[in-house]
């Protein structure tokens, strides 16, 4: 029987990733039933779960899959510019990307086990934000009168709001210049010269 090379694990892996993020997305969690996972994803059960021990090792997987993309735009653009991805139809994924995220919280909330398990993966994205932030205080971007772990808790305090706001199924398409003051809040500001200008 010939082996299965790792780049084909991989598509497999990624292929299940993609078709059950949908699924969760639109059903939640306890409605992903493994049915409708074989139907998301294209594949059949034994398929599945041989890549992932179970429905909730598929489902942290997952959360944590995003979590490492939005960890890799924090470290290039920033965490506003997550929260501009979770409002725009141009990223990957972006009502998939909300419908994770919110199930996450949901989970966080009502299940000791989960929370337990996904303490072990969340600091991913903390660590990126104050990583980014430390770079921009080092170059003089970044306001120097607040502490960076003060800022990092700030602006994943606004990730959650926007979150709880997609949620409740208010519009996002005019909250740009929001982000825009969170992200004014958080650079340095020069003092004024004599001519007036920063």
């Amino acid at each position: 029987m010939p082996r299965v090379s790792q780049d084909h694990l991989d598509a497999r892996r990624r292929q299940i990733l993609d078709g059950s993020r949908v699924c969760f997305a639109r059903y939640g969690y306890e409605g992903a039933t493994v049915r409708r996972l074989e139907e998301a994803t294209g594949l059949s059960r034994g398929a599945i779960f041989h890549h992932f021990r179970d429905k909730e090792s598929l489902f942290l997987a997952l959360a944590e899959d995003d979590a490492v993309r939005m960890a890799d735009i924090v470290a290039e653009q920033g965490l506003v510019q997550v929260m501009r991805e979770l409002l725009s139809n141009r990223s990957e994924h972006p009502a998939d990307w909300l419908g994770t995220r919110l199930e996450v919280s949901r989970r966080l909330r009502t299940d000791p086990e989960f929370r337990a398990r996904w303490a072990e993966r969340s600091h991913q994205l903390t660590a990126a934000t104050r990583r980014r932030l430390l770079r921009q205080r080092d170059a003089g971007i970044l306001r120097d009168d607040v502490d960076v772990d003060v800022l990092t808790a700030y602006l994943e305090l606004v990730l959650e709001g926007l979150v709880s706001h997609l949620a409740m199924g208010q519009p996002g398409d005019d909250l740009g210049p929001v982000l825009d003051l969170v992200e004014e809040s958080v650079r340095r500001h020069r003092a004024h010269t004599a001519g007036g200008t920063r």
